[in-house]
């Protein structure tokens, strides 16, 4: 009976240990210094890479058409939400030709909580870089360093693992 309680409890270690193993901490690397840019929110006013110093920013490029960039929406929001109060920052870079307008009734009818500005994607790859997919995301550190370039969709789950890794 002692021996079959010592390998439950053996056996019972090793799978703690297990899980532990099998969930490392999220470690990003630094993938270089982010651009400064300025650019126009859907009322026209200029908003700035400078405002957000000191904040972790997920700069989201995306556009009402692409069916990915759409689905990644909620996640945002949510993100927002949960980590705004902690210093978290999304902004939605649109890259639609259609205009603010168009965009302005897209973000209220997704309910959407988070910083949009418009750019075109010439604006976009000179100030960032090439643009390959839609969407594509950077998380930004407090530094300003870019720790995380994702391009395509990503699952919101992802995301925040990343997120939390950068706001710690």
């Amino acid at each position: 009976m002692e021996i079959s309680r010592r390998f439950v409890g053996l056996a019972l270690a090793i799978f703690l240990l297990g899980l532990t193993a099998c969930q490392p901490a999220v470690q990003l690397p630094r993938l270089g210094r982010a651009p400064a840019w300025k650019l126009k929110d859907l009322d026209g006013k200029e908003v700035s890479s400078e405002q957000f110093r000191g904040k972790v920013v997920i700069v989201d490029f995306w556009a009402t058409w692409c069916v990915p960039c759409v689905e990644e929406i909620p996640g945002h929001i949510k993100l927002q939400e949960k980590y705004g109060k902690d210093g978290l920052v999304v902004v939605g870079v649109s890259l639609d030709e259609a205009g603010p307008d168009h965009v302005r009734a897209f973000v209220k009818a997704k309910g959407m909580n988070y910083q949009v500005v418009m750019a075109k994607l010439e604006a976009v790859e000179a100030i960032f870089g090439g643009m390959v997919v839609l969407p594509t995301k950077l998380i930004i550190d407090r530094t300003g360093e870019i720790r995380d370039r994702q391009v395509g969709a990503e699952p919101a789950a992802d995301i925040e693992k990343k997120v939390r890794a950068v706001l710690k």
